[in-house]
C-alpha cells in the first residue's frame, strides 16, 4: 500500500512548524547563533513563497527547510 499524497503547501507548513518548533530551540541553547539565523531566514523564506503560491520555490522551500536537523 502505498502513502497518502500530502500537498506540498500542507507539507511545507508542517516543515516551518518542526523547524521553528523544534529545531530552532536547539540551535539557540546550544549558541549557535549563526546557525539559528540561517534557520530564520528559510523560515522567512518559505513564509513568503507559500503566500506567493510559487509552487517551485515552495519545493525548495521545503527541501531547504528539511535539511536542518536537531
Amino acid at each position: 500500500m502505498t502513502d497518502p499524497v500530502i500537498p506540498l503547501g500542507v507539507a511545507l507548513k508542517r516543515e516551518m512548524a518542526r523547524v521553528r518548533d523544534e529545531v530552532l530551540p536547539q540551535y539557540e541553547e546550544a549558541g549557535l547563533p549563526g546557525a539559528a539565523s540561517l534557520m530564520c531566514h528559510d523560515l522567512d523564506w518559505a513564509a513568503t513563497v507559500l503566500a506567493e503560491g510559487d509552487v517551485v520555490a515552495m519545493l525548495h522551500a521545503y527541501e531547504a527547510l528539511k535539511g536542518w536537523e536537531p
